[in-house]
């Protein structure tokens, strides 16, 4: 099912869906999506955008990883960014309580129309359908906006790695997340 409702403010449709295969069109404008994401400072582990090609496989290959689900958020039937819900491997028992989620990014374009909202809540209520009981996330302390989006959506954060990624011949530090997942 796929949620759509109108900004008013500005007369755009946005939509969250779960993506289970990505036609030409969609793998373009994912890849175009993450790389204007990079060169702004929101890519999921990138510092500079990669080839298409790197792009294009490495999209291809989210949708066959059996632990991995896809959210596309569109605006204007435009895709614009995305979130991960990763599962834990059948092996670890102990974690099977608890997803996670990753590569959460939109295009700038995309940004301040609630997109951001809609696909992380079409995130969380599969991971409830699913079972689980706690989401984890892991942002830069630089995300600003990504983390008052998580605080606000009742994620409590539980520590920081101060060494977390480096960029630019610096440290950036990152901050750890969970939530509960009530029924």
């Amino acid at each position: 099912m796929v949620n759509i409702t109108e900004n008013k403010k500005t007369n755009v449709n946005v939509k969250a869906e779960l993506c289970t295969n990505l036609s030409k069109v969609d793998l373009q404008e994912l890849c175009d999506a993450t790389e204007e994401a990079i060169l702004a400072g929101g890519g999921f582990g990138w510092v500079s955008p990669p080839s298409i090609r790197t792009l294009q496989n490495y999209w291809k290959g989210v949708l066959i990883i059996p632990e991995r689900t896809l959210f596309l958020g569109k605006l204007d039937s435009v895709v614009a960014g995305s979130v991960q819900l990763i599962k834990p491997n059948k092996n670890n028992e102990a974690q099977a309580h608890s997803c996670l989620l990753s590569t959460f990014f939109f295009a700038p374009w995309a940004r301040g129309f609630g997109l951001a909202k809609a696909v992380f809540q079409k995130a969380e209520k599969k991971a409830k359908n699913e079972g689980f009981k706690v989401i984890t996330l892991e942002v830069r302390e630089t995300q600003h906006r990504a983390i008052q989006l998580y605080e606000q959506a009742g994620f409590i954060k539980s520590g920081t790695n101060p060494k977390s990624v480096y960029v630019n011949g610096k440290y950036i530090a990152g901050h750890y997340y969970y939530k509960e997942l009530l029924k």
